[in-house]
């Protein structure tokens, strides 16, 4: 396998990316976290496994700046990705597993998810990656 090369098929919390010369194994925090998130489902599993790899894989300096974008950078990024799914998984109109919800408590719950989506959306902690972006441009 080619260094920084992931495999093309993914089965959720089945792989690991190539250890790779240099880059430091994880730290016990972000170690037990993923830990503690596996099995929930498989999409979790996969985010999972792409925390994992970022987090193993030997990126250059170029590709760091521009996934520090992508995780959180200016609205178009993972955080968003997140708070817009919390919100279709809290809509009892797009989430058919609430369906049995009464009435008041439906609307209660696609609030609470609207609610994470624009907080999210509005006061998510930005500056700090894209202020790390912006420095990792000088190298």
């Amino acid at each position: 396998m080619a260094k920084g090369s992931y495999p093309w098929h993914h089965v959720p919390g089945e792989l690991r990316p190539p250890i790779e010369v240099g880059v430091p194994p994880l730290d016990d925090e972000l170690d037990g976290v993923l830990a503690d998130l596996a099995g929930v489902h498989p999409g979790v599993d996969m985010i999972r496994d792409g925390i994992r790899l970022l987090a193993l894989d030997a990126l250059t300096a170029d590709k760091t700046q521009t996934v520090l974008s992508t995780i959180a950078g200016t609205g178009t990024d993972v955080f968003a990705a997140l708070g817009l799914l919390v919100q279709r998984l809290t809509n009892p109109d797009k989430n058919p597993g609430l369906g049995g919800l009464d009435a008041e408590t439906a609307k209660t719950v696609e609030h609470e998810g609207e609610l994470f989506a624009y907080e999210v959306a509005e006061f998510a902690p930005r500056e700090h990656t894209t202020e790390a972006a912006a420095l990792i441009d000088g190298i």
